[in-house]
């Protein structure tokens, strides 16, 4: 045991050594520039890609497949480690393209450390010792073991980040706080697309759980982000400048409405109720997104998309509650068959996340340099939010059917309640989970604070008829 840990931590020595020794040559690199004008290299190339490969698909599917406790994970995580050492150690041999001293080198050696710690968690709990002190030790490593886990992804997106910016020279000086404020808020997009597809499709049951309307937690959340914004978008006590005041304005209009939303989350009698101020907030954010002064041409045709795309992600949010849902929390009790319309507002989000991202002031300036149409580069990142959605939807439906058809084998971490893990019944090979009356009627007693009267007495009929359905 001894010797696994020594082991362990001589290679976190070794890395972290690797980078800090690394030179980074500077010597073609003008002054005042983060990059020589050399092209990226095939080995930087190869870096890149093998990156992308294992911390961007390989470790969110190992994710899952850890979650759901499949045979898989283990050799789908050793799989992109391998990879990732790989490409580490490809990353500071390249040639043509130097760079100056970045964020993106400086993140390495605690992403390196987080997939080292990570690696070593799970070969002690591979090893299964649990007797004595070690029972103990377990329960920690494996609590651990899942958070760092379920921390990779969010991560390595930001690397990722930190990468794109590196490789073109982006984001320093006077560029810095304008960056920060389209890749914060365009992440914060795409990460509230991919949490709705989640609540979309395996969420709803713990959604009722919570006894709150998802509109609540949506509320809290502008209320927050609208108050940072209020005091963060303008240096108080300096001169108005460019947008300082759209921007300020936008924040008090997110904290504003968001009490409101989370004032309209209940019904009198405390029950969670759906309402459609998120929505509107969208609505009103891309209307003025679309309208954002801009100096180029081209900045100002990739904002009013941008805006576009938001306001039609809150206007398809609206109609879904009004509409589609009739203020209901899910077409099913489960939540495993959305309505199609269902996915236009998380796609939405997320493909407006990648235009807000991709509309720096230094990548319009590139864009219009290059003669590249406002037109061709929304349809690259459509792309790119096509394939991000994809990926999103596949994880998610590949822990839906494999931990919602277990019986016997779930996960033990997850909390097991109407006799199934993480209280779903048994799912069908279509997906899709059956009509158990046994978990209807567990499900429905779960939710009786949450239903109406009359639902209440079907509930209590349910009760009565338990004991048949047991023997039956």
């Amino acid at each position: 045991m001894e010797s696994r840990i020594r082991g362990a931590a001589l290679v976190a020595l070794l890395l972290s050594t690797a980078a800090t020794a690394h030179e980074h040559h500077m010597d073609k690199i003008e002054e005042g520039h983060a990059i020589s004008d050399d092209p990226i290299d095939s080995i930087l190339w190869i870096h890149i890609l093998i990156q992308c490969l294992a911390w961007g698909i390989i470790f969110p599917t190992g994710m899952v497949l850890g979650i759901i406790r499949s045979k898989w994970h283990v050799p789908v995580q050793t799989t992109g480690s391998a990879l990732a050492v790989v490409g580490f150690f490809l990353g500071h041999k390249h040639k043509g393209r130097q760079f100056a001293d970045n964020i993106h080198s400086k993140f390495v050696p605690y992403i390196m450390l987080m997939l080292i710690a990570q690696v070593a968690m799970g070969v002690y709990l591979k090893l299964h010792l649990e007797k004595g002190i070690n029972g103990k030790i377990r329960k920690i490593v494996v609590k651990a073991h899942g958070v760092v886990g379920k921390a990779l992804p969010i991560v390595t997106w930001v690397q990722f980040v930190f990468g794109g910016l590196t490789a073109l020279g982006f984001c320093r000086a006077d560029h810095t706080g304008q960056c920060l404020a389209h890749f914060i808020m365009g992440s914060a997009f795409i990460a509230y697309g991919v949490i709705l597809i989640i609540l979309l499709l395996v969420g709803q049951i713990w959604l009722r759980r919570t006894g709150r309307s998802q509109e609540f937690f949506d509320s809290l959340v502008i209320a927050a982000w609208g108050c940072v914004n209020t005091f963060t978008e303008h240096r108080w006590g300096e001169p108005w400048r460019g947008n300082d005041l759209q921007h300020t304005s936008m924040g008090v209009i997110w904290w504003a409405a968001g009490l409101v939303g989370i004032w309209l989350s209940r019904t009198r009698s405390g029950r969670p109720k759906r309402n459609l101020i998120p929505g509107i907030v969208i609505i009103v954010t891309g209307w003025a997104m679309s309208a954002h002064p801009q100096h180029l041409p081209i900045s100002t045709m990739i904002h009013t998309v941008f805006g576009y795309t938001l306001m039609a992600a809150g206007a398809a949010r609206v109609i879904e509650i009004s509409f589609v849902l009739k203020d209901r929390s899910a077409t099913t009790v489960d939540g495993s068959d959305p309505n199609s319309f269902q996915y236009m507002t998380p796609f939405l989000l997320m493909a407006g996340g990648f235009l807000f991202m991709g509309a720096t002031e230094e990548q319009m300036q590139l864009l219009a340099d290059a003669n590249v149409t406002h037109v061709s580069y929304v349809l690259i990142l459509f792309s790119v939010a096509f394939l991000l959605f994809l990926f999103v939807n596949m994880l998610v439906h590949l822990y839906a059917v494999s931990a919602w058809g277990q019986d016997t084998k779930a996960d033990p971490e997850a909390p097991r309640t109407n006799g199934f893990a993480n209280g779903h019944a048994r799912v069908q090979p279509n997906g899709y989970a059956r009509a158990d009356q046994r978990v209807r009627d567990a499900e429905e007693f779960e939710l009786e604070g949450l239903d109406s009267e009359d639902e209440n007495d079907d509930v209590l009929a349910n009760k009565e008829r338990r004991p048949l359905v047991a023997q039956h």
